[in-house]
């Protein structure tokens, strides 16, 4: 009975972050109650999960921390700018579906703890960054730090684009692989073969 009781409350738990995720990207200022009335639960079952709104988002937020950091580590490839890329477009694969809820996380007041979360992501991107350099796939006249954050802003900037103008999710994979390139010094003609011989990068 216990062991069913934890199941119920996880399965209840579950939903309401499914139905906040739904909810915030309509609304990022959307009330707990509207988020209750899409999981299907009263307002005091939602407070059982949550105490105030502020822990609901930073729930959601980790949940969704831990499914890309997840996507992202399922992701191998031996060429240093077909993994940048590949890091890119699943970054964009995760977001996507949720453009508004993604950018009130990524500009709004958790940023910081998002970032924090993020903070494996980065170490990846920035060390294949340096192994690129070093090996002449991509460029070496700026530091990796930097690029490493010029990469993370290319996949921004398609996901600002996308939150205001219609854009479907195979152009966007599309602009985030040729955006990535293009700043790690790829010309136009490079990125499009690069994307070509790398079936993972093809919609």
């Amino acid at each position: 009975m216990q062991r069913s009781r934890r199941r119920d409350a996880e399965q209840n738990r579950l939903a309401i972050l499914r139905a906040a995720g739904a909810v915030l990207n309509r609304d990022p200022d959307a009330s707990l109650d509207a988020i209750a009335a899409a999981a299907g639960l009263s307002r005091r079952a939602l407070y059982g999960h949550f105490a105030t709104r502020d822990d609901l988002i930073r729930s959601l937020l980790a949940h969704r921390v831990r499914e890309v950091l997840a996507a992202v580590d399922r992701i191998e490839h031996p060429d240093p700018p077909a993994l940048l890329a590949l890091i890119g477009v699943t970054l964009w694969r995760q977001v996507e579906s949720v453009r508004v809820m993604a950018q009130f996380a990524l500009r709004g007041p958790f940023q910081h703890e998002l970032s924090y979360g993020l903070q494996p992501l980065r170490d990846r991107v920035k060390h294949a960054v340096t192994v690129g350099a070093q090996t002449g796939r991509i460029r070496d006249d700026i530091d990796s730090a930097t690029l490493a954050r010029l990469v993370e802003g290319a996949v921004l900037s398609v996901l600002d684009e996308a939150t205001r103008f219609p854009m479907d999710a195979a152009t966007g994979e599309r602009l985030v692989a040729l955006s990535v390139l293009a700043i790690l010094g790829y010309d136009a003609a490079g990125a499009r073969a690069l994307i070509a011989e790398t079936p993972e990068l093809r919609s």
